[in-house]
This record gives structure tokens, sequence and C-alpha cells, in this order.
């Protein structure tokens, strides 16, 4: 499948997912297909980023950056005009950690999730989160709970 040249800037993509302000974590989108998307987020680094704990940006918050982007692509799958189904996080399993924090990760994250399975009311995903240099440094698999009440922004 031909990756789409589709480009949003992080207010683009605040638009199309249920999180706004600072806990819009991505930066841009790079790229996506029917069943992958590809995001870039530089808000790792940020001292003032809304899930820092006092210990840093702990790895395990990848997950939400990778529910971020899995958001962003049911928006971009829905059918124009039409609002995207409203989903929330409901597993992540066979997470793997390969670093300990984000934060001092140099550079850009850049997150991918692809969709293995899914219909109406469940979604699959597989993401990676790799550095600039294509380093992984965390990758597991997600369950998107759809067509649910979304919450208000």
């Amino acid at each position: 499948m031909t990756l789409q040249t589709q480009t949003l800037d992080r207010d683009g993509i605040a638009t199309r997912i249920p999180h706004s302000g600072s806990m819009c974590l991505l930066d841009g989108l790079l790229g996506w297909t029917a069943d992958t998307v590809r995001c870039r987020a530089s808000s790792h680094r940020d001292a003032a980023h809304p899930l820092r704990s006092p210990g840093g940006l702990l790895s395990p918050v990848a997950i939400e950056y990778a529910s971020q982007a899995m958001a962003l692509h049911g928006g971009l799958m829905a059918a124009p005009g039409s609002q995207p189904s409203a989903g929330f996080l409901a597993t992540a399993r066979n997470v793997n950690l390969h670093v300990s924090r984000l934060d001092d990760v140099p550079g850009l994250l850049l997150v991918t999730a692809k969709r293995l399975a899914g219909a109406d009311a469940t979604a699959l995903y597989h993401f990676e989160l790799h550095d600039e240099g294509g380093r992984l440094l965390v990758d597991g698999r997600a369950t998107v709970v759809l067509n649910t009440p979304l919450a208000p922004k």
C-alpha cells in the first residue's frame, strides 16, 4: 500500500485526536496508509511535559505517544466530513522497554502504529518508537475499543 504524503502539524493533529494543549504530544504526521501511521514528536524533551515524573519522562509514556498516533490514524481513516470513531486504549501487551527514559533521547521521536486487525468495535495495533537514528526505544501491541462516547476536550 502506498504511503500517503499528507502531512499535518501539531495543530492539525490536535483537531483530529481527543487531546489538546500540552497533552497533544505529537508534532507532525509523516505519512500514512490504510494500515499504518508515522508521526514525529519532540515533546519528550520538554521539562514541563504533562506526564513527566520526578524521575524524568519514563519510557512507559511511549504507550501514550503510540495511542495518540492510533487515534490520529482513526481520524485519517474516517470518511470525509464524518466524525471518527471515539476510542479508548483497552490493553497494552508485549511492551518492550529498550530504554528507561525518553527525556534523554536526543532529536525527534519517530512513532509508528500499524493496524493488525479490527472491526467496528476494536482495533489491534503494533507500535514502535525509534530515535532519529533508527534505534528502537519501545515497542508493543495495543487494543483500542472503538465507538465509545468521546469525552469532551
